[in-house]
């Protein structure tokens, strides 16, 4: 039996000048989510807010599916009277 398992990634994303700009470094792939959910987490509470940068970890069957999925555009959920 064989078992695939996708990797997950965790990228730096810089916002561009304008919307949907933006640039993406990739910092580490994992296996395990645990450990990457881990590791983000240090990298977010250990980054300076001015930079403007934040991080973002994404499932994907490889790398330049992962950059694809981070660029593209998403519509803005709208939030209901009641859920906020």
């Amino acid at each position: 039996m064989l078992i695939f398992t996708m990797p997950y990634y965790i990228y730096k994303i810089t916002p561009g000048d304008k919307p949907p700009a933006k640039t993406l470094e990739l910092v580490r792939e994992y296996t395990n989510f645990r450990v990457a959910k881990k590791d983000v987490k240090e990298m977010r509470t250990g980054q300076d807010v001015e930079t403007g940068h934040f991080f973002k970890i994404i499932f994907a069957d490889n790398q330049p599916e992962a950059e694809q999925r981070l660029l593209e555009h998403r519509e803005q959920s709208v939030v209901k009277e009641w859920e906020k």
